[in-house]
């Protein structure tokens, strides 16, 4: 240790700890002794972090003191299975970065009801080939509209309908059997109104009340209201919510019944500290942080990425290095580029979506051009070493158009002008478009705009069957497919969202349902329709050919080791409509080419040659080789993954 300060508090703290745990201490040996190596490895991070949030407090020590026995406390209840899990990553910390590894993402209510009968459904996920599950929120909330799951009454209890914690521990072993990976989400921006903190901040139980932001005064709000946007124009109006049991004004930035927490308390990084590691002895791998751009509030600015905000993820992140350190974070932070990125790190977030691509892929697909998918990701693709992108077409979540303006002005695109086009053509309102989107939290005030939809509605499908036109769906497929091809072979993991892989259509029976019918984004939530697996091996369906063909694709992948790790090479080769890109990886290398143009592109076979320094390639999804002394012609939408020949 260098820091002494840090040095001083561990020698004030650490005697108490160990009288504290005298029990743990004699019962558990080998896990005290890896508590306290891990402890003395974390402990300069640990205090400096927490000295830097809360230098202004008297009690720090006691904070201090009470965060490391919840670690110790947590890591004594853990299962000697997760230890060995925990080990064993501990050893090869880049498991992730295999090309093995494809996520996909469900809500289990949707998919199969409930967590028994989703073990039954393990087979699906093996034939398929995912390694990584990602099950949406389903903890306790609050009865009516819960925001999907992000309204959390409680972090110890499931929604009852889909099972019990120790529901979800036993799926978690099955899991880990099939070597899948289990991903929750850690909802710790905010609570529902009906938890128990909340219940008694309403009953004016001060310790409570200073859980979140509560004002009495409506003029202190208007100080914050200044400098905030708003989050869902279309609920309401502002980030406050009067709350008539508690005769005050909360701190609400996405629903009413969202309370956000204060963690200017250092109780509260401790409450929910604990909380995160109940979750994680359930036998959680990844946690899935949401809305961290938003978990410190600051007057004067707009509450979003403040540098607080970061510390706070990287206490966490320390905190899990002592009790797992093979846990990994994921960071939802759907806000600019250039503020994503920041994140990303071993010592925040190891995992981040990739909504830039997401976005742009969409974008690329609206204008059958790559330029400005081209400039934005030459840019941010490169993270720092141990983490990676998580690459997604769609998931619970809507489409924002979350591009660099400048990016947009340095190719001669008005963003603002842009965006609304990409709202049109999406929403099926610009002449010609394929698309069957529906808007999310349109603002008649500024213009702005998110998008609702499923894959294949969004891709022209759900178009292309309503007009019965063969050669439109022949088109619809192939986006659908390109696509995919994409996700499945950039530098990242790639993620579905699972029944995409069926083509399902946009579910407009949403409105019937009261709690579902103010939030278009449950269009694109459909119950999983499993009489599409009466026969898997159909291909003359439209819904099974799909499926087969994204099954294939993830079966490719896993043969192709460039397709590990996150390294990218963008390629130009002078044209428009062409994405491409080289994989590399330990030796191994793929040269990717996407058209993304309805059109036939014809070209010069000698950028081949130079780019994938190779004069002949085999395509490894049709077989097909390349000479580099002819023309290559690329029917529309069609990809390519060349190796050498």
């Amino acid at each position: 240790m260098t820091n002494k300060q840090a040095i001083l508090a561990y020698k004030r703290i650490f005697p108490n700890i160990e009288l504290k745990l005298k029990d743990f201490k004699e019962t558990s040996p080998n896990k005290w002794n890896q508590f306290c190596a891990r402890l003395i490895q974390e402990w300069d991070a640990l205090f400096v972090r927490l000295l830097s949030l809360y230098s202004d407090r008297i009690d720090l020590y006691y904070h201090l003191e009470n965060i490391v026995l919840a670690i110790a406390k947590a890591l004594e209840e853990r299962d000697e299975s997760l230890l060995e899990l925990d080990k064993k990553r501990y050893y090869n910390p880049d498991w992730f970065q295999d090309n093995s590894i494809v996520g996909g993402a469900l809500y289990v209510n949707l998919f199969s009801e409930n967590l028994k009968k989703l073990t039954k459904k393990i087979p699906y996920f093996k034939e398929l080939g995912i390694t990584y599950l990602h099950l949406m929120p389903m903890f306790a909330v609050k009865p009516g509209e819960n925001d999907g799951g992000y309204a959390v009454s409680s972090y110890r209890a499931l929604n009852p309908e889909i099972g019990t914690i120790d529901d979800l521990k036993e799926f978690s072993k099955a899991l880990h059997k099939q070597n899948i990976v289990l991903v929750l989400d850690f909802i710790f921006n905010h609570t529902a109104d009906d938890h128990i903190w909340a219940q008694k901040a309403k009953a004016n139980n001060p310790e409570f009340m200073d859980y979140y932001y509560m004002f009495k005064n409506k003029e202190e709000t208007y100080k914050y209201e200044a400098t905030l946007r708003e989050i869902f124009p279309t609920v309401r109006k502002g980030n406050f919510t009067w709350v008539e049991d508690a005769n005050c004004w909360v701190w609400t930035t996405f629903n009413s019944f969202q309370w956000d927490l204060k963690y200017k308390n250092p109780q509260v990084f401790t409450a929910m500290l604990e909380e995160m590691l109940f979750i994680l002895n359930q036998g959680v791998d990844v946690l899935r942080l949401d809305a961290v751009a938003f978990i410190w509030k600051q007057l004067g600015t707009n509450c979003e990425n403040l540098p607080q905000a970061h510390t706070i993820i990287q206490l966490f992140n320390t905190c899990v290095k002592i009790f797992a350190p093979g846990i990994l974070f994921k960071s939802e932070a759907i806000v600019h580029p250039d503020q994503i990125i920041k994140y990303i790190s071993n010592r925040e977030c190891q995992l981040s979506y990739n909504p830039l691509l997401m976005s742009l892929l969409w974008e690329s697909l609206a204008t059958r051009k790559v330029s400005l998918l081209v400039k934005s990701i030459s840019k941010r693709h490169t993270l720092p070493d141990g983490c990676s992108w998580c690459n997604y077409l769609r998931c619970h979540d809507d489409i924002g158009w979350t591009f660099d303006d400048d990016d947009a002005w340095s190719l001669g695109i008005n963003p603002q002008d842009h965006r609304r086009f990409l709202n049109k053509f999406y929403t099926g309102e610009f002449e010609g478009s394929f698309a069957r989107g529906i808007p999310f939290q349109a603002n008649a005030e500024t213009g702005d705009m998110r998008i609702s939809g499923t894959l294949a509605s969004l891709a022209g499908l759900e178009e292309a069957l309503s007009s019965g036109d063969s050669l439109k769906k022949q088109m619809a497929i192939k986006r659908i497919i390109l696509l995919n091809s994409v996700i499945l072979s950039f530098g990242g993991i790639p993620l579905l969202y699972l029944g995409e892989e069926w083509g399902i259509l946009n579910d407009y029976d949403y409105v019937s349902d009261p709690a579902k019918k103010n939030d278009s984004r449950w269009i694109h939530r459909p119950k999983f329709n499993w009489e599409y697996l009466a026969d898997i091996n159909d291909n003359s369906d439209i819904h099974h050919k799909i499926f087969n063909s994204i099954k294939a694709l993830i079966a490719k992948r896993k043969e192709l080791k460039a397709l590990s790790g996150t390294d990218i090479e963008i390629v130009d080769l002078n044209n428009e409509h062409l994405f491409s890109y080289i994989r590399t990886f330990e030796g191994y290398r793929l040269f990717i080419i996407c058209n993304f143009s309805d059109s036939t592109v014809v070209i010069n076979e000698n950028k081949i040659r130079t780019a994938g320094l190779a004069r002949s390639f085999k395509d490894c999804i049709s077989g097909m080789v390349i000479h580099t002394d002819n023309k290559l012609t690329i029917a529309p939408y069609q990809y390519l993954w060349l190796e050498r020949s």
